[in-house]
């Protein structure tokens, strides 16, 4: 299966500016490469910080929210389900279920744990141009030793956006 981590980011490498803040501070560019990687993926992993930035799940695709707190979470089949298990059961339950792609939503503690367990294949990320000096960053909470393979550099607007997409395979 392959696994897309996809982010948006500042120049100074922030996700946000806190664990609460939705990312309505992207670009309409990086919310469209968002929309369809994700769409064609079928499925989103990602946190439940992340999760309860969204003010609904993303229609036609599946959530998977990773979460040690599976207490008070209800599934919606085909739209949301709450797991606390590792990276590399969660895969293998999508595989078998049929996906072959899944896009890795973050936050840094998910992005992280997919990373240290070399189960992440492509980085898409976009780069706005703004600063936020504090805030969460890329990945948190894990030491990396690897390199990645530059595939493509996009400028998606004149504002200063760029989409770059890395290989880690």
């Amino acid at each position: 299966m392959k696994v897309i981590l996809v982010a948006a980011v500042t120049i100074d490498g922030k996700l946000a500016r806190n664990s609460a803040q939705f990312v309505d501070w992207t670009s309409r560019e990086d919310k469209r490469l968002f929309f369809s990687t994700s769409k064609r993926a079928g499925v989103i992993i990602m946190g439940n910080n992340t999760f309860k930035t969204l003010s609904a799940p993303l229609p036609g695709r599946l959530h998977v929210v990773l979460t040690n707190d599976l207490v008070d979470k209800e599934n919606t089949p085909n739209q949301v389900e709450y797991t606390n298990q590792p990276p590399e059961s969660i895969l293998a339950d999508l595989e078998a279920r049929g996906y072959n792609e899944a896009v890795l939503g973050g936050g840094s503690q998910i992005n992280s744990l997919f990373l240290q367990s070399g189960l992440v294949d492509e980085i898409s990320l976009t780069i706005e141009p703004l600063v936020f000096g504090v805030g969460i960053d890329l990945f948190a909470g894990a030491e990396f030793d690897g390199r990645a393979r530059l595939l493509e550099v996009e400028k998606l607007n004149d504002a200063g956006t760029i989409h770059l997409r890395y290989s880690l395979k």
